[in-house]
């Protein structure tokens, strides 16, 4: 009958509905999905559907190891035959589930950061990186499981999208260990295990490291700056020399220095001098002379005895510590796992390998054939050679 006939509909709603039909449209509800969120359901079973559905968010790790064995803390990607300490950290990270694995080829990927370069040998009580990770249940002791007892992660915090551990540091303090036969006198002191520091001696070991205190150049310090860049000068905070100790029937002593930055090679070098002049070999003039334009050779300490203690973020604290959503990066509550790690693992290995392999006392050995006045006899006699520093290679 013409009454239940239906009209036909207009040429414009026609077009509407062909238009919606191709989209994938039906009854005004989408039904499609985008071909690539689609192939990534495909691609990912059920761990990688969970991976990717997590936030990635930038942390930082507080982490303490040590260095003996290693070729410093900075990865070289590509190179199998200098082992870091940021080698087994990778792994870790990949192998706990926190990065993917195309993150540890590329750390860029994952905004990696170090607040220090720690120089082979070296070990860090402190140290601090900056990272964008997964963050999965139990993720420090999935992180720990999968590194040697050696190198610990003790603590873990939320930090600001654009946090960078090595810019944000204000400052970073090291602590140099080494046995107190290095300040025995060459010419009225015994030079063995049984010397033990006097008062007076360290008196001058303090006013001697004291001198560093403030802005100086210190291109002698350190290899390939020139005595007029910029980058030379740096600002050292405090430098000073604790009591001694006994440890095992050695006396041992603990300089601490806290600076902005430090340059390769730098604190030793500080320590070497200060130990060269206490012991005979060179004049306290010396000192001051390094600091000058012309090139001294310094002596550099053996690298055993140097630890990153910790790392100071005061400006970042101030600003986002009390906001209420980041928390202060002082690691207060990880201070008792920090020493504990102290004590089980970097002194023991500074203590034994100085027994063993006598780092120290072949290093002072050098010294009574060190020319600390090379550049001024070169001065004195423009046509003279400048001897280069007797068996000092890194």
């Amino acid at each position: 009958m013409a009454g239940n006939a239906q009209a036909p509909a207009p040429v414009g709603a026609a077009r509407e509905q062909d238009r919606k039909a191709r989209s994938g449209w039906q009854g005004g509800a989408r039904v499609w999905e985008d071909a690539e969120q689609q192939a990534k359901k495909l691609r990912s079973g059920p761990d990688g559907e969970l991976q990717r559905k997590l936030p990635k968010r930038k942390i930082v790790l507080l982490m303490a190891y040590s260095g003996k064995g290693y070729h410093g803390m900075q990865r070289n990607v590509g190179s199998s035959q200098f082992k870091t300490i940021e080698d087994d950290l990778v792994s870790a990270l990949v192998r706990s589930g926190c990065i993917p694995e195309n993150h540890g080829e590329d750390m860029r990927k994952m905004s990696f950061q170090r607040c220090a370069r720690t120089d082979k040998g070296v070990s860090a009580a402190g140290q601090v990186v900056s990272l964008k990770v997964w963050l999965i249940d139990d993720i420090l002791e999935k992180i720990n499981s999968h590194l040697p007892p050696h190198i610990r992660i003790l603590g873990l915090k939320r930090v600001t999208g654009g946090f960078n551990s090595k810019n944000k540091c204000d400052a970073r303090t090291y602590f140099y260990m080494l046995p107190t036969f290095a300040f025995a006198h060459k010419d009225h002191d015994v030079q063995d295990e049984s010397y033990r520091l006097s008062a007076e001696t360290l008196l001058r070991v303090n006013r001697l490291l004291a001198c560093y205190k403030g802005t100086h150049n210190f291109h002698n310090f350190t290899s390939q700056k020139g005595p007029r860049e910029a980058s030379a000068r740096r600002y050292v905070l405090d430098m000073f020399c604790e009591e001694p100790f006994v440890r095992d029937g050695m006396e041992f002593a603990v300089i601490k220095v806290k600076g902005q930055s430090f340059m390769t090679h730098q604190i030793r070098k500080m320590v070497g001098l200060v130990v060269a002049i206490v012991k005979g070999y060179a004049p306290e003039s010396v000192l001051e002379r390094s600091w000058g334009e012309a090139k001294v050779d310094v002596p550099k300490a053996p690298g055993l005895g140097l630890v990153l203690e910790r790392v100071h973020f005061e400006k970042y604290n101030q600003r986002f510590g009390n906001d209420g959503l980041h928390e202060p990066l002082d690691w207060s509550r990880e201070e008792a796992g920090v020493t504990a790690f102290k004590e089980q693992h970097i002194y023991p290995t500074i203590i034994s390998t100085e027994r063993h392999e006598r780092s120290m006392a072949q290093w002072l050995s050098t010294l009574p054939v060190h020319d600390f006045n090379a550049t001024a006899n070169a001065a004195a006699c423009p046509d003279a050679k400048v001897p280069g520093p007797p068996g000092d290679s890194d």
